[in-house]
């Protein structure tokens, strides 16, 4: 795979935390590490605290790679998806090889252009994986 990539669609991503779930216990990770986890976009307060203030409150999520994940790599050298996109139960995560363009994440970011979605990465100073791209509209 010439380009591995994971898509995350935040308007779908309802904060579940399975992926990082996942990732823990492939992984067996101790308690106080992960590699990927959940920010909710908009707290001040931390975990699930709501942005706002009452009644105009408002919650929403962004999975967060850290630059300790290894997106799975000997799975997907099997030809298997990563855990995290695997398990979500919400399908907001496509594994696929970005310079494919008939790949499924390279489809799904197409579609999703096409829908006038916003594609992006986090900044290189958050410290992440520079292979995540998230979408929202």
């Amino acid at each position: 795979m010439a380009k591995p990539t994971i898509l995350i669609n935040l308007n779908r991503c309802t904060g579940c935390w399975t992926c990082s779930m996942a990732c823990k216990v492939a992984y067996k990770l101790p308690e106080d590490k992960w590699w990927q986890y959940v920010r909710t976009i908009g707290s001040r307060a931390g975990i699930d605290e709501p942005a706002g203030e009452w009644p105009n409150v408002r919650m929403s999520w962004m999975p967060v790679y850290t630059s300790d994940c290894i997106l799975c790599g000997k799975r997907t050298k099997e030809g298997l998806e990563p855990f995290c996109t695997y398990n979500c139960p919400t399908k907001a995560m496509t594994y696929g090889d970005l310079d494919d363009p008939k790949s499924d994440v390279s489809m799904s970011m197409k579609k999703l252009r096409e829908k006038s979605y916003r594609i992006f990465q986090l900044p290189v100073w958050e410290g992440t994986r520079p292979e995540i791209y998230y979408s929202e509209k």
